[in-house]
């Protein structure tokens, strides 16, 4: 069992047929569905056939409803909180020629307690991992439920991991969050954010450097696959041929290709290849899920 810490959204996805203009339309392919970083890595998890809970919260609202429906009917046990009063967050994308801009209203997520974890871990008595979005951590209004949960995870002898999550935050994050992360398991960047984390252009040194933080550390290289760097060593596995359709959650099935082997006892070159495989999957498909 993996226990995944972050955020579940309502996402709209527009993929466009050109650049957006100022003052006048662009087409695009318009389309509404869960999303979350931390939703659709647990979505991902549970299509490969590992048990995983979400600890999550949404809004007592209609997308709230509709975006835990979608899960649970998905196979992720959802220890999802509904609060009252507050709107399940939203997230904008835009996506086009391979690249994505999102705006991001995070909303109920931000209510993200940790009480929420600590009720989640009492009914989870065969986690064996916790996967932490950046998301919460990143933001001070839901940081201290990150911040419980890998606390949490420690106390009771589970191995853990973060997704960095997105660069723009993590720069005005500065070095704390290298603070926060520190002496996890595993933790993930794409390219952006490991030169945020790490300084250089370098992926194999970036790697390296954040395993100076965390125990392990895989660095996204899109196309061109991803590096880990861990006491064992340096492994790369190269990227994947792909028809791209929309990149929105490839980051996340890659988490989630990696998670389900090297918790499930895979060696890291072989995770490693899981991951790329599962990525490159995920950029077929319109959308953050399976």
């Amino acid at each position: 069992m993996i226990l995944v810490v972050g955020d579940l959204v309502t996402d709209v996805v527009a993929v466009l047929d050109g650049p957006p203009v100022a003052g006048t339309d662009t087409g695009a392919r318009i389309r509404f569905a869960g999303g979350g970083q931390g939703a659709n890595t647990a979505a991902w998890l549970a299509a490969r056939g590992t048990p995983v809970t979400l600890v999550a919260a949404v809004g007592a609202d209609e997308p709230g409803r509709a975006r835990v429906a979608e899960l649970e009917a998905a196979g992720v046990r959802c220890a999802v909180h509904a609060h009252p009063g507050a709107a399940t967050g939203t997230v904008i994308v835009l996506s086009h020629d391979g690249e994505r801009t999102m705006v991001n209203d995070r909303g109920a997520n931000l209510l993200l307690s940790p009480a929420d974890v600590d009720a989640a871990l009492a009914t989870a008595p065969h986690a064996r991992h916790v996967h932490v979005s950046g998301y919460p951590l990143l933001d001070p209004a839901s940081r201290e439920a990150g911040l419980r949960a890998l606390a949490a995870a420690r106390e009771q002898g589970l191995t853990t991991s973060v997704d960095a999550a997105s660069a723009g935050p993590l720069r005005r994050a500065g070095a704390a969050f290298e603070d926060w992360v520190r002496g996890v398991d595993l933790v993930l960047a794409n390219s952006d954010e490991a030169a945020v984390l790490a300084g250089d252009t370098d992926p194999v040194a970036q790697a390296r450097t954040l395993s100076t933080v965390a125990v392990h550390a895989v660095v996204k290289r899109g196309p061109a696959g991803a590096v880990w760097a861990g006491p064992d060593g340096v492994y790369e596995a190269a990227g994947r041929p792909a028809a791209v359709v929309d990149p929105t959650g490839a980051g996340d099935a890659f988490a989630a290709g990696l998670l389900a082997a090297w918790v499930g006892g895979a060696p890291p070159r072989e995770s490693l290849e899981r991951a790329v495989a599962l990525g490159t999957e995920a950029v077929g498909l319109l959308g953050g899920r399976p």
